[in-house]
């Protein structure tokens, strides 16, 4: 079982965004379990300070060491057996991606450290975390959106959680290409058919279509995904077919 542990000033978002779907199936068949902890509680003072101002000026304020290195200690003595991963969300991070997923989902213990205001202390991510991680290029409010996106990703990878095993090898990004498009009835809405393939029952027609479909939307819509991706012969002789480039 995997368990995370989300250390936050808005523990009612965690617990919203994971009561549902899989997240909460996960829960239920003891796949994961999501802990999370209110920051302000592992503070000293009587106005359960999580911030002050910083050092050599500038606006905004920065998140307290003490608060945040007292709730992951706290956090790896409820799971003294193992070996926490403590995960950073913040800009400086890596960009986080499927593989980073796929690694995670290897572990049995993740901290997840939701930042707000101007970030944490710096000494956060010098001396205590092992893994730094942003979702992207832009502001937000908070780590709580980052924090969700990192379960949701995690969760559906751990064994017997999703219906149909299969479904993982499908998915976008799981062999660094984009998704196949997928169609469902009605076969035609106004003029607008299904391709004749799907129809066909003809898995071997159907398997390489999807394929061609992979490597064409790949390189017209990521072509950074495309030019990393580890293409086999056989892509290389469907991306020359006529099918591969339509």
């Amino acid at each position: 079982m995997l368990t995370f542990d989300v250390i936050t000033l808005f523990p009612e978002v965690i617990e919203a965004g994971t009561n549902y779907s899989i997240a909460r199936r996960a829960q239920e068949r003891g796949a994961a379990q999501i802990r999370t902890h209110q920051l302000r509680e592992f503070t000293q003072d009587k106005h359960r300070k999580v911030d002050d101002v910083p050092y050599g000026g500038g606006a905004g304020m920065v998140m307290k060491l003490e608060p945040a290195a007292q709730a992951v200690r706290h956090c790896q003595q409820t799971m003294s057996g193992s070996k926490a991963r403590i995960v950073l969300l913040e800009p400086q991070g890596i960009l986080y991606g499927q593989s980073v997923a796929e690694s995670f989902a290897q572990e049995e213990h993740l901290i997840l450290l939701c930042g707000h205001y101007e970030g944490f202390d710096a000494r956060i991510r010098e001396t205590l975390a092992t893994d730094v991680v942003s979702i992207g290029d832009f502001v937000l409010t908070g780590g709580e959106l980052p924090a969700l996106i990192v379960i949701d990703s995690v969760i559906r990878l751990l064994p017997g959680v999703l219906g149909a095993e299969e479904s993982l090898q499908q998915d976008s990004y799981a062999d660094g290409l984009l998704g196949y498009p997928q169609y469902t009835r009605p076969e035609e809405f106004e003029g607008i058919r299904v391709p004749e393939v799907l129809l066909s029952g003809h898995h071997g027609q159907i398997a390489q279509w999807r394929r061609q479909q992979q490597l064409r939307l790949t390189r017209a819509l990521r072509p950074d995904l495309f030019a990393k991706a580890n293409l086999t012969k056989d892509d290389l002789k469907l991306m020359k077919n006529r099918g591969g480039e339509e």
